[in-house]
């Protein structure tokens, strides 16, 4: 075995199971020998030479390339026994962290995330088949962390909580305001909105497919005359809105343009409304996106702590009028989609092949890792422009969530009763 890889093995697996095969058939085993063994195999020497060197990006792309298998315990187990070993910081070794530094210079300009660019960043990952998606999310197409109100309930549900929870924090307290959902996925949340708050929503997106998709769910749900989906980045819109909402968008903007965008959201925001941003946020100190996440799924993404993000807001003249950090939500919605495509193996490879489903596993098991592990979480952050605009205690969010779920479980009765 390349010696550099094995001393980095020997250093990083203390408990566990570790048993390394390489190519010429030989069994390396680290760790103390506790609880289920993981096994993976080598299929060439060059995979040895890159693990030792870049483990962050070169586990991900050995794995995908099919020079590294898992011959017991998965990907998963790997990730798992990693993660359980080393903690929040995998990269423990004196030649990691000097390329983790110098990735956190350069990345000023991978992600200079100028109009054109943030165009093809959406692009790269939100216009693959649309069939892909269907194969783990939920019904309503809902990319991004579900809200967990207890422990058995189904990812459907969480989901339907989420935009229970969201539009709570919004203050849906008369009819018809003016609310602008940036990065408005597949539709669902603004559907959500107009519907339960007989609002009038404008969502924006940059992916071509979720365009035409969420179009038409507005068409189909007769609602089209108050949803409106349109192809725009978020510093084009001209109009002013009572509410903004913006969802799993702000992880694509990129950490140079926090002051514009919280600029622009003043602009956009009328005097008297609110907005809630629901970003993947880091809990400890600013650091880089996971290495292999930025080069094969997310280009140009950055992950923030709340000491960059609160920074542009005041400059931005905003209040903070509520931060919530959701714990371990995301971990368990990852692995809700990793069991689902998991399970549509099949069906995924025929519509790429083999490389993109060890591409894709891989994505959901290295982001399951990251919640559960390494300091990820999501934060949910309620902003204003006065100070007065929302009741000063929480209690309207609680009973507006309350009288939500009350309203969903009436309207899902009917397809309750016809699966049942």
């Amino acid at each position: 075995m390349y010696p550099l890889l094995s001393l980095f093995l020997r250093r990083l697996i203390r408990r566990g199971d570790l048993v390394l095969q390489t190519v010429d058939g030989t069994r390396h085993r680290f760790g103390d020998g506790s609880g289920p063994p993981v096994v993976m195999r080598l299929n060439s020497r060059r995979a040895e030479r890159l693990l030792a060197h870049n483990p962050a990006l070169t586990l991900g792309e050995c794995y995908m390339n099919g020079e590294l298998d898992m011959t017991e315990g998965g990907i998963m187990g790997l990730l798992t026994l990693v993660s359980e070993n080393a903690g929040a910081d995998p990269t423990n070794e004196v030649w990691m962290r000097a390329w983790e530094r110098l990735r956190l210079v350069w990345r000023r300009v991978v992600q200079n995330n100028v109009p054109a660019r943030a165009r093809h960043n959406v692009a790269h990952h939100y216009d693959l088949s649309a069939e892909l998606y269907s194969l783990f999310l939920d019904p309503d197409r809902q990319y991004s962390c579900a809200y967990f109100e207890h422990p058995d309930q189904s990812l459907a549900e969480a989901q339907l909580a989420k935009k229970r929870h969201i539009a709570a924090k919004l203050l849906l307290d008369r009819p018809h305001l003016d609310i602008l959902d940036i990065g408005s996925g597949w539709g669902g949340l603004a559907l959500y909105l107009a519907d339960v708050g007989d609002a009038r929503v404008t969502g924006i997106t940059l992916s071509e497919e979720q365009l035409s998709w969420s179009r038409r769910r507005a068409v189909e749900g007769g609602i089209d005359d108050r949803v409106w989906f349109e192809m725009q980045d978020y510093r084009h819109v001209q109009a002013r809105f009572d509410r903004i909402v913006s969802v799993g968008m702000f992880e694509h903007v990129g950490r140079d343009f926090y002051d514009a965008f919280f600029r622009q959201a003043h602009r956009m925001l009328k005097p008297d409304g609110v907005m809630l941003l629901h970003t993947i946020g880091r809990l400890d100190v600013p650091a880089n996106t996971n290495s292999f996440i930025s080069r094969y799924i997310f280009p140009g993404g950055y992950i923030p702590t709340l000491s960059e993000i609160t920074p542009s807001l005041e400059r931005a003249g905003l209040f903070a009028t509520d931060i919530e950090v959701l714990r371990l939500h995301y971990a368990e919605t990852c692995r809700a989609w990793r069991l689902a495509f998991v399970a549509q193996w099949d069906r995924a490879r025929a519509l790429y092949d083999e490389r993109f489903c060890r591409m894709w596993e891989f994505y959901l098991a290295i982001s399951e890792v990251g919640f559960r592990w390494q300091g990820l979480a999501v934060f949910q952050i309620q902003i204003t422009r006065r100070i007065d605009a929302l009741p000063i205690t929480r209690d309207y969010m609680v009973d507006a969530e309350r009288r939500l779920r009350e309203r969903d479980a009436v309207a899902l009765a009917p397809s309750l009763e016809r699966t049942g």
